[in-house]
């Protein structure tokens, strides 16, 4: 992960100077670095608009008792796309544009959706409600309890919510 992050952090700006290189040499430096601004300044815009719209939305969610975990990550979204946006480069403008454009960040929504459910598991007991315990690893590489924890959930998996706990109960 470190080193996808490290990647991440030398290779896009190294891509992102060649590109604005190349586009200086194409047409001027001082239609780029135009170009650069109003890319900024507009994008800026756009992704305080839609900050907005999803603000309202989530407002309008929790006065109606929804929960407005959809317009919670479109508000991210919208975050990380304005990050983007005022940084100076064509990718990471491209990036920023596309997030801000409501089906594709519909897409991307529901791709870290799907990314994020494999990181959950949900355990249901013998009562009404399931608790939720996110792991920072997928359910295939979680080690399994060995000695006194093993025993200890392999007895909890046996006693029923109804029974109670000797040594909770003072007994």
């Amino acid at each position: 992960m470190l080193l996808r992050l490290l990647l991440l952090l030398t290779i896009v700006p190294l891509v992102e100077l060649t590109i604005l290189l190349r586009i200086a040499e194409e047409f001027s430096w001082g239609s780029t670095i135009l170009l650069i601004i109003v890319t900024g300044v507009v994008g800026a815009r756009l992704a305080r608009r839609e900050g907005l719209k999803v603000l309202h939305k989530i407002q309008t969610d929790l006065e109606s008792g929804i929960a407005p975990t959809e317009a919670m990550v479109d508000g991210v979204l919208i975050l990380a796309a304005g990050l983007v946006l005022v940084t100076p480069g064509i990718l990471t403008d491209l990036l920023g544009f596309a997030l801000l454009i409501p089906p594709i960040r519909a897409k991307v929504r529901h791709a870290l959706s799907e990314a994020f459910k494999k990181r959950v598991v949900t355990i249901h007991h013998n009562g009404p409600d399931p608790f939720v315990d996110v792991v920072a690893t997928s359910v295939e590489d979680a080690e399994q309890p060995t000695g006194p924890k093993r025993a200890q959930l392999e007895e909890s998996k046996v006693r029923t919510c109804g029974e109670s706990d000797d040594s909770t109960t003072g007994q």
